[in-house]
């Protein structure tokens, strides 16, 4: 019996794929008073291997996230997926311990990818009794928090990536936050992007885009970033990009 080849439609496999990523990157409306955020992510393809993450947790906290999958497209949205599920899994089981969390998500990476893969990952859960934020930055860019005198700090990263080595223990780190202060967190996609004369803009370029618009909402201070970086670049975007900007009440 001759039987028909079966026909698969990639490009509504591609739509469904596009939106479950865009479902992942849902913001949830804020449970807590004490903080507001928001974030953007903006891939290069119509797929790509950047995320940002919020979770209401118990105990008046939220869990606040931006991870960047190396490569691009197919591959690195599929490396980025496990990270965002493993994320909500893990901070369901420690909601209070950034450290065993990204500890488990590095080990379920490990476990399920090839070996040349891996991911940068900012995690950190904000205690709203407290205002301190407890945060693991895993290979990441330096999170910024600018103090509402203006002075600067930038949370360095202080383990690899996760993804590469099975038995990394992540340890929390912790940031006193007051009423004022602002947490930005991005992708190298950000800094990274250069302008038609192939200049790079930089930390400082950002940075400055940042402190021109920090006082405002944090959907207005992300929104004045990518303006920034697009007249910088002239609209023209060679990676993943992604900002994430919480504001402290």
């Amino acid at each position: 019996m001759i039987t028909e080849p079966m026909v698969v439609d990639v490009s509504q496999d591609w739509m469904v794929a596009c939106s479950l990523q865009e479902r992942f990157m849902e913001i949830p409306r804020a449970k807590i008073q004490t903080l507001a955020y928001d974030a953007r992510c903006r891939q290069m393809r119509a797929l790509g291997g950047d995320c940002f993450h919020f979770v209401s947790l118990p105990g008046r906290r939220v869990a606040l996230a931006v991870a960047d999958a190396s490569g691009k497209g197919l591959p690195a949205a599929l490396m980025i997926a496990n990270v965002q599920s493993s994320l909500r899994t893990a901070a369901l089981f420690a909601p209070a311990d950034p450290g065993a969390v990204v500890t488990a998500v590095n080990r379920q990476l490990y476990a399920c990818s090839p070996v040349d893969r891996f991911a940068t990952l900012f995690y950190g859960v904000f205690d709203e009794t407290t205002r301190i934020l407890d945060y693991v930055s895993a290979g990441h860019n330096p999170t910024l928090v600018i103090r509402r005198n203006g002075t600067t700090r930038w949370l360095e990263a202080s383990a690899p990536p996760v993804g590469i080595f099975a038995e990394t223990v992540y340890q929390a780190q912790a940031v006193q936050l007051h009423p004022g202060d602002l947490v930005v967190a991005y992708t190298d996609g950000i800094v990274e992007a250069t302008n038609p004369a192939g200049q790079e803009w930089g930390v400082d370029g950002f940075l400055a885009a940042i402190e021109r618009c920090r006082t405002r909402h944090p959907e207005s201070i992300v929104e004045g970033a990518f303006a920034a970086l697009d007249e910088f670049s002239g609209n023209s975007q060679t990676d993943d990009a992604t900002v994430l900007a919480a504001l402290v009440h």
